[in-house]
C-alpha cells in the first residue's frame, strides 16, 4: 500500500474517533480502514483493558462475539508469550507472534489456539495513549501461507495505536455518561461552537454546580468546562490535533476533586465538544480488592503491579522498598486471597471480577448497548 494510502487510513482512524461512535461501531469502522493498509485473516480482535491492572474488560470480534473460555484460561494460566498485559508494559507495545517465539511460533501454546481459529500469524498491538495509560490492544491474524507482518504494517499499526486508545477512552466515558452504571457515575454535557448547551444527560446540572463561577440556571458555564471545551475543539480545527482528547482536574466547591474530559464530535454540518464530569475517584480496582480480599493499602499497590506483570524488583524500585518487603506484603496477600502463587493470584481477580465485566460487555455488544470499562464490583 502507498504512503498516501496510508496517510488516508490513518486520517480515516482519527476523524472516527471524533464523531462520538459507540465502541462496536468504532472497532468495526476502524476495522475496515485497517484493511486497507494491514491486510489481516477473518476478523481483528479488540480489546479493552483496565489501565489500573491491564486485565481484560471487554472483547470484540464481529466472527467470534464469545470468546473461547480456553482462551482466557491460556491469556491468564499459562506460561507463554505475547500475551496481552507483557505486550502492553513492554516499551514498543506491539509484537508479533513469530518475534516473541524467536522465529519458531510452533513453541507457543497461543499459536496452536490460533491455529485451531485458523490463524497463523498475529500481531498484538496496545491501546496506549500519549499519556502513558493503556485503555485497549489490537489483534490481527493472517492465515498459513500469507506473509508475515513487515516493518511498514508494523509501523502503521504503532502510529495509529495512540488514536485508537483515545477513541477506546472516549467511547467507554461517553457510554458510561449516557447509561450510567451507578450513582456515582460520569455526567454529559454536548456544547456547540458558540458555546451554547445542546444537550446534557440527567444529574449533570449537580456536577456542574459543585464547580466554581459556573450558573447553571442561568446557563452560564464554568470557566473550567469553557477551557476543556475549547482545547477540545482544536481537534475540528487543526488536523494535526486528531484524536486529542483535553483533560482537566479541578476542586470542587465542596472540596473533592472533578476530572473534566472534552472531546470534539465533528459531523458534516457542525462542530461541537462532549465534556464529561466524573469524580477524581482512584482505579476502581483498589476499592474491590479492598472490599472483597481486606487488603491494605500498601498490599493493593502490590497486587496491581503483579496484575500488571510486574517481577519483585520491579515492584521494590517503584514503591521504594527493599525486595524482601516485597515479598512479605505478597505473603500476606497470597494468605488474604487464598492462592499460592503470583500466576494464581492473577488469575483469581481476574476470573473473580474481569471475566464476568468481559461476559456481560460481549452481551451488551450484541444488544447494542454502552461497553463498560473496569472490573466488576
Amino acid at each position: 500500500m502507498s504512503g498516501y494510502a496510508k496517510r488516508g487510513a490513518r486520517d480515516r482512524i482519527a476523524t472516527l474517533t471524533r464523531q462520538g461512535l459507540d465502541l462496536p461501531t468504532l472497532w468495526r469502522e476502524a476495522s475496515e480502514a485497517i484493511a486497507g493498509a494491514v491486510p489481516y485473516y477473518w476478523a481483528p480482535c479488540w480489546y479493552t483493558l483496565d489501565p489500573a491492572s491491564l486485565l481484560v474488560t471487554s472483547h470484540f470480534n464481529d466472527q467470534l462475539p464469545l470468546l473461547p473460555p480456553e482462551w482466557l484460561a491460556q491469556e491468564y494460566y499459562q506460561d507463554d508469550v505475547n500475551n496481552l498485559a507483557d505486550v502492553a508494559r513492554s516499551e514498543q507495545g506491539i509484537s508479533t507472534l513469530h518475534e516473541a517465539t524467536g522465529g519458531d511460533p510452533a513453541s507457543s501454546p497461543r499459536w496452536h489456539e490460533n491455529m485451531t481459529l485458523g490463524g497463523d500469524q498475529e500481531l498484538i498491538a496496545c491501546l496506549r495513549t500519549k499519556s502513558g495509560e493503556v485503555w485497549g490492544a489490537l489483534g490481527l491474524y493472517r492465515e498459513p501461507g500469507q506473509p508475515m507482518f513487515d516493518a511498514d504494517e508494523l509501523d502503521f499499526v504503532h502510529a495509529i495505536a495512540p488514536v485508537l486508545a483515545e477513541g477506546a477512552r472516549n467511547s467507554l466515558l461517553l457510554g458510561e455518561a449516557t447509561d450510567p452504571e451507578g450513582a456515582d457515575a460520569p455526567g454529559l454535557i454536548v456544547v456547540t461552537e458558540d458555546w451554547q448547551i445542546e444537550s446534557a444527560t440527567p444529574g449533570v446540572e449537580q456536577w456542574l454546580s459543585e464547580l466554581p463561577d459556573g450558573d447553571w440556571a442561568t446557563g452560564r458555564l464554568p470557566s473550567s468546562v469553557l477551557a476543556v471545551a475549547g482545547r477540545a475543539l482544536r481537534t475540528a480545527t487543526y488536523p494535526d490535533a486528531a484524536g486529542e482528547v483535553a483533560v482537566s482536574r479541578v476542586m470542587s466547591r465542596t472540596g473533592r476533586w472533578v476530572v473534566l474530559h472534552g472531546t470534539s464530535l465533528i459531523s458534516s454540518s457542525s462542530r461541537r465538544v462532549a465534556v464529561i464530569v466524573e469524580p477524581a475517584h482512584p482505579s476502581r480496582i483498589a476499592p474491590l480488592l479492598m472490599a472483597a480480599y481486606g487488603l491494605t493499602d500498601r498490599e493493593q499497590e502490590v497486587t496491581r503491579l503483579v496484575l500488571q506483570g510486574n517481577s519483585t524488583t520491579d515492584i521494590a524500585e517503584r514503591l521504594f522498598v527493599s525486595a524482601h518487603t516485597v515479598q512479605q506484603h505478597l505473603k500476606s496477600v497470597f494468605d488474604k486471597t487464598g492462592v499460592r502463587s503470583r500466576r494464581d493470584l492473577v488469575g483469581k481477580i481476574f476470573f473473580a471480577h474481569y471475566e464476568p465485566r468481559l461476559r456481560d460487555n460481549e452481551h451488551r455488544a450484541v444488544d447494542g448497548h454502552p461497553l463498560r470499562g473496569g472490573p466488576l464490583a
